[in-house]
């Protein structure tokens, strides 16, 4: 296909003309350097001691311009070194939803900084955190870690001692954290590494079906070879999937019949209830993990499980009745340091009034989107996911991660972040979409809302 045939299909599917977005893109990527200069000039120093000049080599990877180095942040805004002043609706990949300096979890750690807060020991903040987490999610006992990651690596091998078997079934577009079976993609009719530098065994520890799709789902699971399901309630990843009607009754029944323990990762999901999609929809996993937000910002992960499950945790025997104890724990999991944070998170900033709020929050974003671009004559969806939303450009919502790949615009996505960061609006991650922490205000969905409005009509011009 040539490029012009190619234009004319953007073009069609999408309501904009892909020359446009270049142009407007060369426009916005000289304003962002002219904004930047010190920001430019840490990443150059940075790259004396670190590669690519960053902490994280990710961080050169994942937006579409130049990192940002940070100085300060407050509430739902930051600043960086050259004094930009950003309203952060990517909310730290979900890490931030608290809000970027909640009060209540500053007085926490500042209280128990004063006192030592690594003891490779256990501190009582522990209990109620514990506590609350049951209390929200239903599930009756939980362990603690330090990443999303890490609970979901753990609960892993939880489900492998508790059946019997090693592999894990994923969906394509869910992202479980970054262990070696979990980073799998499908390609050539084979499964493939989905980043570099993983184990090329650990892929006989996997399957991967379509999201969506229960006769995949039927046909995986009728092997008996899987210890469990690993998946978000609804994929975050690729945008946002929704899962259909029935879907998740069907995946429970399904994964009970084969002696297939479910894990439902709320890691990004919780900022859509005060027991996330789980509490919001009625889920029944059998393992809950998640991440980032239950400690205000502060590291911390976390699983909660059945007590069926527990009873395996405490086993200390291997299928085959050999002693053993499972492979768990880390000597900075469940620290001082994020035991009160995700004390005084849970029972002061995560409250139903704050829930309430965001979801609300959320909707006025979702319907102003729907606004703009119904005004513009755009076909793009908006999805609604509580405090969250976004939009497709292929005049439809995807059902799975293949519909969501068909339907993204690599060039208008880094436009857009780009133009928006140059506004003072911090989007940044083309998978993530906006949303609203809970340090969020009207005012700040509107401001956001009135430059994806001068964006749409620089592009429809």
């Amino acid at each position: 296909m040539t490029d012009g045939r190619c234009d004319r299909d953007l073009r069609r599917r999408t309501g904009v003309d892909p020359r446009r977005v270049e142009q407007l893109r060369r426009r916005e990527d000289e304003r962002f350097r002219e904004l930047h200069p010190r920001c430019a000039a840490l990443s150059g120093a940075a790259e004396r001691s670190m590669p690519r000049g960053v902490p994280m080599s990710w961080m050169t990877d994942s937006f579409d311009h130049p990192p940002v180095w940070v100085e300060s942040g407050h509430g739902a805004h930051f600043t960086c070194a050259d004094g930009v002043r950003f309203l952060d609706t990517n909310i730290g990949d979900k890490s931030t939803f608290c809000g970027l300096d909640p009060e209540p979890v500053v007085r926490a750690v500042q209280r128990r900084l004063a006192d030592g807060w690594q003891f490779m020991q256990p501190l009582e903040d522990a209990i109620p955190v514990a506590e609350e987490l049951a209390r929200r999610w239903r599930r009756p006992f939980w362990q603690f870690t330090l990443s999303a990651t890490q609970a979901n690596v753990e609960a892993v091998r939880l489900a492998r001692l508790a059946t019997g078997r090693d592999k894990v079934l994923l969906f394509f577009g869910n992202y479980a954290g970054h262990a070696d079976e979990l980073l799998v993609s499908y390609s050539g009719g084979e499964l493939r590494p989905h980043t570099l530098g993983l184990a090329s065994r650990a892929f006989g520890a996997a399957g991967i079906v379509p999201f969506n799709d229960l006769d995949a789902l039927t046909g995986a699971l009728a092997t008996g070879e899987y210890a469990c399901v690993v998946t978000e309630p609804a994929l975050t990843n690729v945008g946002v999937v929704l899962p259909e009607p029935g879907f998740h009754d069907d995946l429970r029944r399904q994964t009970r019949e084969a002696g297939t323990l479910l894990v439902l990762d709320e890691t990004h999901t919780l900022i859509c209830g005060p027991a996330g999609l789980v509490g919001r929809w009625g889920l029944e996993p059998d393992i809950v993990t998640m991440g980032k937000a239950i400690g205000g910002g502060v590291p911390l992960g976390a699983y909660g499980m059945t007590e069926e499950v527990a009873e395996v945790h405490l086993r200390e025997r291997g299928p085959d009745g050999s002693p053993g104890e499972l492979a768990t724990g880390g000597t900075l999991f469940a620290n001082g340091l994020s035991m009160a944070a995700a004390r005084a998170a849970l029972t002061e900033v995560l409250t139903e009034e704050a829930y309430g709020r965001t979801a609300g929050l959320g909707a006025r974003l979702a319907d102003g989107l729907e606004s703009l671009f119904g005004d513009a004559g755009l076909d793009w969806p908006v999805h609604r996911l509580y405090a969250r939303s976004g939009w497709s450009l292929g005049g439809r919502l995807p059902r799975n991660a293949a519909e969501a790949d068909h339907d993204a615009w690599p060039e208008l996505s880094a436009l857009q972040h780009t133009y928006l960061a140059d506004r003072g609006v911090w989007e940044a991650i083309s998978s993530a979409g906006p949303a609203v922490s809970v340090a969020a205000s009207a005012a700040d969905v509107d401001d956001y809302l009135a430059v994806v409005g001068d964006l749409v009509a620089e592009l429809t011009a």
